[in-house]
């Protein structure tokens, strides 16, 4: 066909011109193409310079403006995973906490006698035998269940030491008998590190019961210390035994705690308040609990228009081993939070007014990837076994129950029981005592894994408190408010009503203003990108079009010319294989590379086809010799034209 020798020129050249642009052979040859062809300046500055010095110069150049945006880029991004805190205040009707009060002696100790009676003989005798200390004979009725005959065999495994020759050997207290220690020796108190005098130090010493080798002495440079958790070791042991039915019985009522009730300027009584029983603090109640699905609200602050109660704290029948101060614990509470009284509880004071003035704070935090905190604590691998929302404290005492149940094959008696367990008692647990020491002292070290894994809620409630005390009831009022009260009570009570067993509870909001805080991201993707465009332009004079041009010469040019290379090599390497032999040269006519920036609808030219390689063994062209017949000067006219005739004569 007519067009077959274009297409072989045209293959020729293909094969033969030198390859530039994205399609290049080499990565150096594919470099100096973007070079003098991108939109950057410095890039091309450095191949079209001339002098080694200004060259360098655009290199170094060059090379700090890259590291100059690397370096503001990432700044960036750090900082786009940053927040920014707002604070909003609003005046509006707020919603009134829930307000838990407990007595501070947990359950009567008129009606807790029987159970605890071999207790108290025992620390009764260990008070005589440290500071002397008798209240002469007094009858102690030794059983009340089958299980009460075996208590003293157990004192007698665990009693009070007093430490001699510290931290080697201690005389027990209850037989008079010396013991040699052995295992660690943990201070419950800092000051016995500078306590000379040994002894002033008591404890307690626990073993395993599997190995008696394994013990652990716990020391205290206080008496009262020292008989204070010796005694709540064994009450705990007693209480977790009693069933919770009875229980309920033995603490305090709705009655015998509250006198008198106001809120918002109108009368209260015990049907706004809500029961629920604590392992520590016996029967509590909530005000405004909000599990009939109604919550109240105050439209107006000041203390008038708050919670106000007079509470019955009833001293004369408090426990004298286990608390040792006396009056009511409160905590202000969202609804669906759990009151931990123990841990953030505030004390209330008998023959005093105390006056609690509130402010509301919402608090909301961004979550991951601002933030490590939980917005359910769905993600928490802990069970939440207290039934409320999530926060920080249910995590960490979740966490360490399921410990305590892994480790000691019993539930600890002052959080809530999970699922399948039994609280511990010496009878059925013998080492959990140890056990739970042990272990508690791996949670204080951080050493269970409880820190780590529980987490800070998002968004919480907080009421930030204000306390003020005044006496109450005052000198001139006494008289006629005590007799008020026992006449209101005095057929319950049978007795007169003294001062020190008054406690005057007011909780109120100071003012209105509900402050919101809240995080929000600092950065958002249109502002990333903004600054991104303004590092790019302000360093290396480059736009979207010319990262586009960066990320497709530096990524996929240089791969697919990386992949080509090493495709061509196993093709030549496979080839070589299948022949049995050196891959051998093969015609001129087919020498060199395919050059595919040279499309089949190009033309040859004359200044390509110079360009074309001789054929090896070709002698060399040469001018050839004149066709003098060429040289004949004929007229490409017929006729000459007249006005040229006399030119032609001349």
């Amino acid at each position: 066909p007519a067009t077959a020798p274009g297409k072989k020129i045209t293959a020729r050249l293909k094969r033969t011109l030198p390859v530039r642009g994205p399609q290049a052979p080499t990565l150096s040859e594919l470099m100096r193409w973007y070079c003098l062809n991108t939109n950057t300046h410095g890039c091309r500055r450095i191949v079209v310079s001339r002098g080694r010095l200004r060259r360098l110069l655009w290199i170094l150049l060059t090379l700090s403006a890259v590291g100059l945006i690397l370096w503001q880029c990432a700044e960036l991004l750090m900082n786009y995973y940053s927040a920014s805190v707002s604070v909003t205040v609003q005046f509006q009707k707020l919603p009134f906490p829930a307000v838990t009060i407990c007595n501070i002696n947990p359950y009567k100790y008129s009606a807790m006698k029987e159970y605890l009676s071999e207790l108290d003989k025992e620390t009764k005798k260990a008070l005589e035998t440290f500071y002397g200390f008798s209240e002469g004979k007094s009858k102690v009725r030794r059983s009340v269940d089958d299980w009460n005959s075996s208590v003293s065999d157990f004192f007698q495994q665990i009693p009070l030491l007093k430490v001699e020759d510290f931290p080697r050997t201690a005389t027990e207290l209850h037989s008079g008998q010396k013991r040699k220690i052995e295992g660690s020796v943990f201070h419950k108190d800092s000051s016995i590190v500078n306590s000379g005098d040994s002894n002033d130090i008591i404890g307690f010493q626990l073993c395993d019961a599997n190995n008696s080798s394994e013990c652990a002495l716990y020391t205290f440079s206080s008496g009262v210390n020292a008989i204070q958790e010796w005694y709540k070791l064994h009450y705990m042991n007693i209480m977790a035994q009693i069933p919770l039915e009875t229980k309920e019985k033995l603490s305090y009522s709705a009655d015998d705690l509250l006198l008198t009730c106001f809120f918002d300027g109108l009368s209260c009584d015990k049907r706004h308040f809500t029961r629920f029983h604590h392992p520590l603090h016996g029967n509590c109640y909530t005000f405004n609990s909000g599990e009939n699905g109604t919550i109240l609200s105050t439209s107006t602050g000041g203390s008038e228009y708050g919670l106000q109660v007079v509470l019955y704290i009833d001293e004369a029948d408090y426990n004298p081993f286990l608390v040792t101060s006396s009056g009511a614990k409160i905590i202000v509470h969202d609804q669906n939070e759990y009151p931990f009284i123990e841990d953030i509880g505030t004390e209330i004071e008998t023959a005093a007014a105390t006056s609690i003035g509130m402010h509301f704070t919402r608090s909301r935090k961004l979550s991951k990837p601002y933030s490590d905190c939980t917005e359910t604590g769905a993600d928490i691998p802990v069970e939440n076994l207290y039934n409320k929302s999530y926060s920080l404290q249910i995590c960490l005492h979740s966490c360490f129950q399921k410990a305590m149940v892994e480790s000691c094959g019993c539930a600890q008696y002052a959080q809530p029981l999970p699922a399948g367990a039994e609280y511990c008692n010496y009878k059925k647990n013998p080492n959990w005592m140890y056990c739970y020491y042990r272990l508690h002292e791996k949670f204080v070290k951080e050493q269970l894994g409880c820190q780590q894994i529980c987490k800070d809620a998002c968004s919480f409630k907080e009421w930030a408190l204000t306390t003020s005390i005044a006496q109450w009831p005052s000198t001139v009022s006494e008289d006629w408010m005590l007799r008020v009260l026992s006449w209101d009570k005095g057929q319950k009570l049978n007795k007169k009503l003294n001062k020190t067993d008054l406690a005057n509870l007011m909780v109120f909001y100071k003012d209105l203003n509900e402050r919101f805080i809240s995080e929000n991201p600092a950065n958002t993707l249109v502002i990333l990108l903004s600054n991104f465009g303004g590092q790019l332009g302000l360093w290396m004079s480059c736009s979207v079009v010319c990262v586009i041009e960066i990320v497709e010469v530096f990524l996929i040019d240089s791969l697919s010319i990386v992949l080509r290379r090493q495709w061509q090599k196993a093709k030549k390497w496979w080839s070589g294989r299948q022949r049995g032999r050196a891959p051998q040269a093969s015609d001129p006519e087919g020498q060199g590379h395919h050059n595919p920036a040279c499309l089949d609808e190009d033309l040859p030219t004359f200044t390509t086809a110079l360009r074309l390689p001789l054929p090896q063994g070709s002698p060399l062209p040469r001018t050839p010799p004149p066709n003098y017949s060429t040289l004949r000067l004929e007229t490409a006219f017929t006729k000459q034209l007249p006005d040229t005739l006399e030119l032609s004569q001349h």
